[in-house]
C-alpha cells in the first residue's frame, strides 16, 4: 500500500481509519497550522509520531511536495495485545522482540516464529522495525498469517504477561541456564534483544530466567533471527515430546502463581 503525503491526505486518511498507517513522520522545523490537527488525530489513533529530516521524507516520497508530513503505510494491521491476552493458553507462544531494528531480520523472525506455530510477535513502538513491505517481502508471506502487536512498553507488557502466568525466558548470552535445559511447558514468552545491544535492562530485570545458546567457535554471537529460530524449534521440540503427558502446563502456571506471590511478599 503506497505511503499518503501531504497536509490534508494525510489528515484524511487518520480520520477516516481505514488504512493500516506505520508512523506519521514529520520533517524537523515544519510548521504548517493544521499539523496540531495531524498530531492530535494520530494520537488518537494509536499512531506514533516521529520527526526527521526533510531530506527522509524525500526519499520516502520521491521528492513529491509531501509538505513536510508523511503517513508511512503499514504492510498489514497490527494485532490486538489485549484479545492476545485474552487468548493465552498452555499452548502459548510468544516472541518478544527488544530493539530489533533492521526490517531484514524482522521479516526473518517473523517467518521462522510462524513455521514454529508460535503464537504472536510482538514489537515495540520506538526504537524498533516495523511492518514495512521490506518486512512483508523477508517474511515470505508468513506476516499474512501470524499476529505481529505493536506494544507502547515492552517491560510494562511483561508485567501483564506474568499477570496471567505466562513464564518470560530472556535470550541472551549472559545467560545462567543453557536453552536446552530450561522447560518450555505452560503459556511461553520468549524475549530477544536487538542486534548488537540485547536486552534492555529494565526487559532483562523482569524476565523470570535468562537462558543462553553456548557457543562453540570464535563469534561470540548469533544474528538475531538465527537465535529465535535455535530457541522456538527447541520450545517445540519439548513440547512434543511431551505431548503424550497431560497436566504439565498447568502445572507450569500454578508454580508461577506461587512463586511471583512469595516474591511480592518478600519484596
Amino acid at each position: 500500500m503506497p505511503n499518503v503525503y501531504g497536509v490534508l491526505p494525510v489528515l484524511e486518511a487518520l480520520r477516516a481509519g481505514d488504512r493500516p498507517i506505520e508512523r506519521i513522520v514529520i520533517a524537523e522545523g515544519a510548521r504548517h497550522e493544521r499539523l496540531r490537527e495531524i498530531i492530535a488525530s494520530a494520537r488518537r489513533a494509536g499512531v506514533p509520531i516521529r520527526k526527521e529530516p526533510r531530506a527522509s521524507l524525500d526519499r520516502l516520497t520521491d521528492n513529491a511536495n509531501h509538505q513536510g508530513v508523511v503517513a508511512v503505510a503499514a504492510a498489514v494491521v497490527y494485532a490486538d495485545e489485549s484479545k492476545l491476552l485474552e487468548d493465552i493458553s498452555a499452548e502459548t507462544i510468544f516472541l518478544l522482540l527488544d530493539g530489533v531494528e533492521d526490517p531484514r531480520n524482522l521479516g526473518a523472525i517473523i517467518r521462522t516464529a510462524e513455521c514454529a506455530g508460535a503464537s504472536a510477535v510482538i514489537i515495540p513502538e520506538r526504537r524498533a522495525a516495523h511492518l514495512t513491505d521490506v518486512v512483508a517481502k523477508t517474511s515470505a508471506g508468513a506476516i499474512e498469517h501470524l499476529p505481529i502487536a505493536r506494544v507502547t512498553n515492552l517491560a510494562s507488557f511483561i508485567e501483564r504477561l506474568k499477570e496471567r502466568n505466562v513464564w518470560v525466558v530472556g535470550v541472551e548470552s549472559s545467560g545462567e541456564m543453557s536453552y536446552t535445559e530450561y522447560d518450555y511447558s505452560g503459556p511461553l514468552a520468549l524475549v530477544l534483544g536487538g542486534e548488537g545491544r540485547g536486552l534492555h535492562r529494565l526487559v532483562r530485570e523482569r524476565c523470570d530466567l535468562i537462558v543462553s545458546i553456548p557457543m562453540r567457535g570464535r563469534i561470540t554471537s548469533l544474528n538475531v533471527s538465527v537465535a529465535a529460530g535455535i530457541v522456538l524449534f527447541e520450545a517445540v521440540r519439548q513440547r512434543r515430546e511431551r505431548q503424550g503427558g497431560k497436566g504439565a502446563g498447568e502445572q507450569r502456571s500454578k508454580e508461577a502463581e506461587v512463586q511471583r506471590s512469595r516474591g511480592a511478599k518478600e519484596q
